[in-house]
């Protein structure tokens, strides 16, 4: 139980030096949008140009359906079995930048979901992966900016996405 207790401070301990930061406001304007952009409007965009241009046997879009079917439902298994407070409940006077979609917070669905679609895109588009994972890492960061994440619930999200998005992979 000790180590769980050092593990929750030192996560409050890098969440805080975080939202205290010099440049911390001007950051969550960009967040914000960085944040959107795991929203799930891109992966919608990106089946819709598959289905048009290959059809429904697009390789990647029949990935991406059985991964997005599995992380989905691990995602919310884990966050509504472990049921870890927001920021803004488990700190006294700490208000986030934007209303999250749910109560709990562990994984990061938005980080889960973008290094799912991070790996498989870099399966199919190699030469981009770095853009990719770039961007995925991004999406994390912002939602602990905008202060409905701890450090971990990135870190988790990020693990879980690409474990389901490997293991999709091996399976189609």
């Amino acid at each position: 139980m000790k180590i769980l207790y050092s593990i929750h401070h030192l996560d409050v301990l890098i969440f805080m030096r975080l939202m205290h930061i010099p440049s911390h406001i001007s950051l969550c304007k960009l967040a914000r949008i960085v944040s959107k952009t795991g929203d799930g409007g891109l992966y919608g965009l990106l089946f819709v140009c598959l289905v048009w241009q290959y059809g429904f046997e697009a390789p990647l879009l029949k990935t991406m359906m059985m991964a997005f079917l599995l992380e989905r439902s691990a995602y919310y298994l884990l966050k509504n079995t472990l049921r870890r407070n927001r920021p803004q409940a488990a700190l006294t006077d700490f208000t986030s930048f934007i209303v999250p979609q749910d109560q709990f917070s562990f994984p990061s669905g938005h980080t889960s979901a973008a290094f799912l679609m991070a790996t498989l895109m870099t399966e199919f588009w190699p030469s981009l992966g770095i853009l990719f994972y770039c961007w995925a890492s991004c999406v994390g960061f912002s939602r602990v900016l905008l202060g409905v994440h701890f450090p971990t619930d990135i870190i988790m999200g990020a693990m879980l996405g690409i474990a389901i998005a490997n293991f999709s992979l091996q399976m189609g």
